[in-house]
Parts: structure tokens; sequence; C-alpha cells
């Protein structure tokens, strides 16, 4: 069964959620809810829409193809977004929200402060997550239902550090980011990375919600640094920043071992003359493979996938998710579902081989580790991607 496209004409979103709910139960034997979780506004905002994007594309595409089969039956697939504000407050709330409408499998949230703030509340309620968080604690034995799509600085940080220094020649780095534990934690992670390469490197804390940067931009400018790595830093803030260190004449590189957002931060910042020398993680290696995900998108939903690239990772683990669901023949039974995605074979479609890790950092192996990218920017001009290998976290 076919649903909501055609060989000629790809269908709205709108159109084909009314086709999906015209065909009713008649049509599918059970329902899949996930429900999709991020800043759906403020300066992460990007981010959010990556996650409700994800989530679109992989109930789309399970629907296309008939549903999600579970037991012998099809589920159709719908989703339920929530925005957590990029708080802890505000995803404690959707958490509870979720629960209310009996969801169990959750794409997203992103960053500390929601992570932080929704396993309390998906643990007690056996809800399974597959979240994104650089921070200490992200994910480990005490959450068992809290997996990973994709892991830190601590596992993919070095070979970014080792090209920076090859191509900038770095000594001196300081890190800019926010002062709570979305931004201390990645800022640790990414000086550790930086000093195991024997780069200087110290961090710089700002408060959240900061507007006037100047007295920041001036600590920079007096700490004169080869690189300001602006790691987990909402993309609108670190353009803002970065706009005004380069107003103020600061002519050192840019770097980003954190969340992507570059073309926010280049529209921010003034573009890449602005930018001039810049290197950033992408979580994602961008090929034709890759590209292939995003024209799928337009097809089924009838748009433009979401401008960042979390999208593609988050649409790798929605992926990963309704498998597990297939695999453990469940709806609800949350533990088996979770034990089925530890066991599932890493092999995306689009995204390629990777392998699941996070037992050395964590004390447990979830975290969705794929081929992701080193994007660069030298003297204006972007430079070719580089591909690295799916990380082990050794």
């Amino acid at each position: 069964m076919k649903l909501c496209i055609s060989s000629r004409f790809a269908i709205g979103a709108s159109v084909c959620a009314l086709a999906l709910g015209a065909l009713g139960s008649g049509a599918f034997g059970c329902e899949v809810t996930i429900g999709a979780t991020g800043p759906l506004s403020g300066a992460a905002t990007q981010w959010g829409l990556a996650i409700k994007g994800a989530a679109d594309f992989a109930a789309a595409e399970a629907n296309r193809d008939g549903g999600v089969m579970v037991g012998g039956q099809r589920c159709t697939v719908k989703v339920i977004a929530i925005d957590a504000k990029y708080t802890a407050e505000g995803a404690a709330a959707a958490a509870n929200n979720f629960v209310s409408q009996n969801v169990k499998f959750i794409l997203g949230p992103i960053g500390s402060p929601e992570v932080t703030g929704m396993k309390p509340v998906a643990t007690r309620n056996k809800m399974l997550m597959m979240s994104d968080s650089y921070a200490k604690d992200a994910i480990g034995p005490r959450w068992p239902y809290t997996f990973h799509v994709g892991p830190g600085p601590l596992a993919w940080g070095d070979p970014i550090v080792k090209l920076a220094k090859e191509k900038f020649g770095i000594k001196k780095v300081l890190t800019i980011a926010p002062n709570d534990q979305a931004g201390t934690d990645v800022a640790e992670a990414a000086i550790s990375v930086y000093k195991k390469n024997g780069v200087d490197a110290t961090p710089e804390y700002y408060q959240r919600g900061t507007t006037n940067f100047a007295p920041i931009v001036a600590r920079i400018i007096n700490a004169n640094p080869d690189v300001l790595d602006t790691v987990s830093t909402p993309p609108g803030d670190a353009g803002i920043i970065i706009k005004q260190l380069r107003q103020a004449g600061f002519n050192g590189a840019i770097g980003r071992l954190g969340g992507p957002g570059t073309e926010e931060i280049l529209r921010i910042a003034g573009g890449k003359d602005v930018v001039k020398n810049f290197y950033w993680f992408e979580p994602v290696f961008i090929d034709e493979n890759v590209k292939k995900l995003g024209d799928e998108y337009r097809q089924l939903l009838g748009s433009a996938p979401p401008e960042n690239n979390f999208f593609y990772l988050f649409a790798a683990g929605g992926r990963a998710m309704l498998r597990a669901i297939t695999d453990a023949g469940s709806t609800d039974d949350v533990e088996k579902v979770a034990a089925s995605l530890r066991k599932l074979n890493v092999d995306d479609p689009n995204l390629g081989k990777g392998r699941w890790i996070g037992q050395e950092a964590y004390g447990i192996n979830q975290e969705l580790s794929l081929p992701f990218g080193v994007g660069l920017l030298i003297d204006g001009k972007d430079q070719p991607l580089v591909r690295i290998e799916a990380p082990d976290g050794k």
C-alpha cells in the first residue's frame, strides 16, 4: 500500500494528514505516536525544527509504505510536537504532556537543559527518548530508556582539532558558551580535546538570554586567542558574537565543536566574507545519498527539509526507533522496544553504516554513532567537506 505520494505529484503534509485520517482504523490495525520535542522558539529554534521535521519525515515514510508492521498488523504513525523551550522546566512540562496523551516514543529533546528535565519523567513513565545532549550524564545505566542520536565532542572532536591545527596553526583557543549545564559540559569536553592535542584552551561564559555581548567581546579581544570556539552556543547567539567580534577587529579563526547551525550563523554574522576562517562539526556527512533523503522529504511533505543538519541525524534516529518497534512486536512495551533498539544493526539507508557506542563515556552503549563531516571556510571560501567514519567512542 502506498499512501500520500504519487509517481508524478508530491502531496502536501496537510493533505497527507487528511488522507490518513480518512482511512481510519479500517486501513490500519493500530497506531504509533511519535512525540517530537525540542526548542520550537528562541535562539535554538533551528534545532527543534530539525527534530519536528525528522519526526514528520519518519512518520510519512512509514505511512507511505503501509505503516509500521507490529505483531502482524499495520500501524499508522502520527506525530505530536511540543515546544520544550530549551529549558529543563519546558522539557519536563512537555514530558508530562506526552504522559497525559499516552505517548511512549519520543524523538528529542536536544541540549542538556531539555534532556535533564525530561529524563526523570521518561524513566518513571517508561518512555523511550531518542535525544541529543553533550552533558556528562546525558545517558547512563540510571536512564535505560534515554538514547542518543549522536555522540558528543569526546567521541568526534579529536580529528576536527587535528585538522584545525593543520589548516590554521592554532595554539590558543577560547571557548564561549552559556553558563548553564548545556554550555559548561560541552565547553569542558571541547577544552579537554584541545588540550589533548597540545592547544592551550580556556572557557568564557555568558548568561543565556544575553542580548548585549559587548563586554564579552571586549574580554575575548583582550585575551587574543587564535580561535574563538562557539561550542554549544545557540546559532542565533553565535552569529551575533562573531559579527561583533569582527566589527571589533578580531582576526582569529572561528571554531565550533558543538551543535550545528552554520547557515544561520553565517547569515547573522554577515556572510562568509565576514566570518572568513571557520571550522565546524557537521553531525552528518552530506553526500549524494544523504541528499536523497532531503529529496524524499520534499516528495512526502511537499516542502523543503529543515535547514539544520540535525534533521538527518534525527531522521535516522526516528527510523531506528520505528524498526525497533517492529522487531519488538509491541507499541507499548517500552522495555522490549529499548532492548530491540540496543541490538539493532546500525545501517541507515542514507547515512550509512555505524555502531552503538557510549560504554566508555557513559557506561551504556546507547549512542548512535554514524559517519560525520568537518566543514571548513578558508579566507571566506568554502572547502570540501571532510568525511570522518563513525567514531568508536574510544
